[in-house]
């Protein structure tokens, strides 16, 4: 079996998409895990605070409260936004193999895409929850 790289190309031009996508979603990753280690951090910090005894108990175990949830949201996010990655360079594989071996794969193109997107929405809408509750836990902060 001869394969030549002129028949390649438009399978390689159709793959740029995804490439594009997880180079996206790679920029995405290093903002969730940056916000990821504030919370933590935050959350360290308000421990220690805790722990010497001179705050507020209730105020701190408040916000201890709001951080352990942004950092569960946090890190769904992440995973969605890894399992959008790793779904967009499946998808690139599968476009390169179909077009290599001449194979219908037509369902599991969309498939994957429709997956891909989906869990890119997802990781998108709870990195949204996250910004959502640390303005709660902002306002917490300020007092009324």
């Amino acid at each position: 079996m001869t394969i030549r790289l002129h028949d390649l190309v438009p399978s390689l031009q159709i793959a740029i998409g995804p490439v594009i996508l997880v180079s996206g979603v790679g920029l995405l990753l290093l903002s969730m895990t940056n916000r990821l280690g504030r919370v933590i951090d935050r959350s360290r910090a308000l421990s220690r605070e805790l722990r010497s005894g001179t705050v507020e108990r209730g105020r701190v175990i408040s916000q201890l409260d709001i951080l352990a949830t942004r950092a569960r949201l946090v890190r769904q996010a992440i995973t969605l936004a890894i399992v959008s990655a790793l779904s967009a360079a499946i998808l690139v594989i599968t476009l390169f193999v179909a077009a290599v071996f001449a194979l219908e794969v037509g369902i599991l193109v969309v498939a994957l895409f429709v997956g891909c997107m989906a869990a890119l929405i997802g990781a998108l809408v709870a990195f949204l929850r996250d910004i959502n509750l640390s303005l709660a836990a902002l306002k917490l902060e300020l007092g009324p």
